[in-house]
């Protein structure tokens, strides 16, 4: 029989007293943690974190997509054909790699990486995503983020448009080991350099091991996604691929156990709830019938220069 000493017992008793408080720490902090789950574009895969069952959307972003960190032999590029959106605006931040993007409003702009393409689809838009053809020439590497954010619902229908915002012009800051780069929202008294149509918090964190950072609870909902390395909060470790969704009023200290890439998204809860299917978004599932029906019938405008298009699933 093993016996322990009262020491021992003291011991033990002490660190289960401490796990226990660490365990409800972590809980007062930290609401959900969603991992994202792996999906097939077309021969390309991104991991899916939102929406998912049991979280639709944090503030206005209904949707978060990772993309790689892939390796993209020579030759070979990614190749996201013509489709629709309506009720929603797209935006894709890369850390690596080149995408051209056209659209229906005759826009051509390749993103890079820092630098924000926001596309307000309003009552709808069509674009494609494909990798550019001077880069198709040699391997080359793709690794990115994109989000929906649901549009209010008086701006549902507005008309279409485009933004791009180079990567000089995206407010930095820094810190001992962190680079932050402001791309939605305020903080700090610094302001992004656009205003999004719902109030909302988009923060890209570049932390190198070790260094650490305050995340204010300014926001009523919030979510760190960790796109790269391990991190630690509240004396709870997440790792690459993990949507980890803050809870209300509570203050998180971010810490990087090896160098890490983590993206802050939140904002206002959004103004009622939202249907999604497929690219579509909308506070009306009359309306997400309606743009069904127009897709399928080709009655939105086409992309200028594109002769492909995604068919609308079954």
């Amino acid at each position: 029989m093993l016996t322990l000493s009262s020491g021992q017992c003291k011991h033990s008793s002490h660190e289960s007293a401490a796990t226990r408080e660490q365990q409800v720490h972590a809980q007062m902090t930290v609401a959900t943690v969603i991992t994202a789950k792996p999906k097939d574009l077309g021969g390309f895969q991104v991991r899916r974190a939102l929406p998912v069952a049991q979280l639709r959307a944090v503030g206005p972003f209904v949707f978060l997509d990772q993309m790689g960190p892939a390796r993209i032999p020579a030759g070979q590029g990614l190749d996201v054909r013509p489709h629709p959106h309506i009720g929603l605006s797209t935006m894709t931040y890369l850390y690596e790699g080149e995408i051209l993007h056209r659209d229906s409003l005759g826009t051509v702009q390749p993103i890079s990486p820092g630098a924000i393409n926001w596309m307000l689809a309003g009552r709808g838009i069509v674009h494609s995503e494909r990798s550019p053809s001077h880069l198709r020439a040699r391997e080359h590497r793709l690794f990115g983020l994109q989000f929906w954010v649901a549009l209010p619902r008086a701006q549902e229908e507005a008309a279409p448009s485009f933004r791009h915002i180079d990567r000089d012009s995206v407010p930095a800051l820094h810190e001992a080991g962190v680079d932050t780069r402001l791309l939605a929202g305020s903080m700090d008294g610094v302001a992004a350099p656009f205003s999004a149509p719902h109030p909302m918090i988009c923060v890209d964190f570049e932390m190198v091991a070790g260094a650490a950072t305050r995340v204010s609870p300014g926001w009523p909902e919030r979510a760190l996604y960790v796109s790269a390395g391990d991190v630690e909060i509240a004396d709870a470790r997440f790792s690459e691929g993990q949507l980890i969704v803050l809870a209300p009023g509570a203050e998180a200290r971010l810490r990087a156990l090896s160098n890490a890439r983590v993206m802050l998204i939140g904002g206002e809860p959004l103004d009622g709830p939202r249907h999604i299917w497929w690219n579509f978004v909308s506070s009306s599932q009359d309306r997400i019938e309606q743009a069904k029906a127009d897709w399928k019938a080709g009655r939105f405008a086409a992309v200028p220069g594109e002769t492909e298009f995604i068919p609308l699933p079954d």
